[in-house]
């Protein structure tokens, strides 16, 4: 249920940003703003705002796909509503806190997109069932640790390229977050991770 009502704010308030340059102005993180006129906000709001639909659809899709299933993951552990949200919107703050210290001077720069928070729900997924088939460039079937270790490569590398408009450091520190938080409800899921190999 959750999962439904985080993708129709971000739907709602992206949609609504592509015809509002100004709000989309306001929503998105602009770390200077952030630390110089203390608009922390942006570290959460610029996870509803997404750049064209194709951005919108891919982050939403992923979303779906696994936020649903780790959503019931956390109900059936009594992990709670809570413990999602905090998964969810703390890969957003964490994804977020790199770019906040590197480009705090930077008042040129801007980030947009769920990008971080969907990485964490991905990689919680990958950590629960690391042999769950995830499909990589959307049609080959790969085992989720293999597709995640491709991913993280793949993050770091992009990140040091640059030059293509996308935060993969977000992407890069959303995952990681995202793998390590179960460990946080319970570090005996460790020992279960490791069982799979």
């Amino acid at each position: 249920m959750i999962t439904y009502i985080i993708i129709a704010l971000t739907v709602f308030v992206s949609l609504t940003c592509f015809n509002n340059r100004q709000l989309f102005e306001k929503l998105a993180l602009n770390p200077y703003c952030v630390i110089h006129r203390h608009e922390w906000y942006r570290i959460i709001t610029h996870g509803f705002v997404h750049a064209d639909t194709t951005h919108l659809f891919v982050n939403m899709f992923t979303y779906w796909s696994f936020g649903t299933y780790i959503e019931k993951v956390f109900e059936a552990a009594g992990w709670g509503t809570l413990n999602y949200l905090l998964l969810y919107f703390g890969a957003m703050i964490i994804a977020s806190l790199p770019d906040v210290i590197k480009y705090r001077n930077a008042a040129w720069y801007r980030s947009i997109g769920a990008s971080g928070a969907v990485s964490a729900i991905l990689f919680t997924s990958i950590f629960l069932n690391p042999w769950d088939k995830i499909l990589l460039f959307a049609a080959i079937p790969v085992p989720g640790i293999v597709f995640g270790v491709i991913y993280l490569i793949y993050c770091q590398y992009m990140a040091k390229r640059g030059g293509d408009n996308i935060n993969h450091n977000a992407h890069f520190f959303g995952a990681v977050y995202g793998f390590i938080f179960p460990l946080f409800m319970n570090p005996r899921l460790w020992d279960v991770f490791l069982r799979h190999f």
